[in-house]
């Protein structure tokens, strides 16, 4: 299954699920819920952390928090 961590800066999708329930209640409580509209917005020169536009704001995080969050393809 696809995670933020597989996107390519400019690439959206749309929160499916989580992998860990402790990052899942701090992404919740940012706005980062299921079937929202995500759109990876950068990635530091090395490679972590990735930063994501949700919701109007962007939000960075490491790329093994992003490896935890499933997507599903932007239509």
């Amino acid at each position: 299954m696809k995670t933020i961590a597989d996107l390519k800066i400019g690439e959206r999708a749309f929160v499916k699920a989580f992998r860990q329930v402790e990052l899942s209640l701090k992404l919740l409580e940012m706005g980062c819920l299921p079937g929202a509209e995500i759109m990876l917005d950068f990635i530091a020169p090395f490679g972590d952390p990735l930063g994501i536009q949700v919701n109007g704001y962007c939000l960075a995080m490491r790329k093994d928090e992003a490896a935890t969050v499933l997507i599903e393809d932007s239509i």
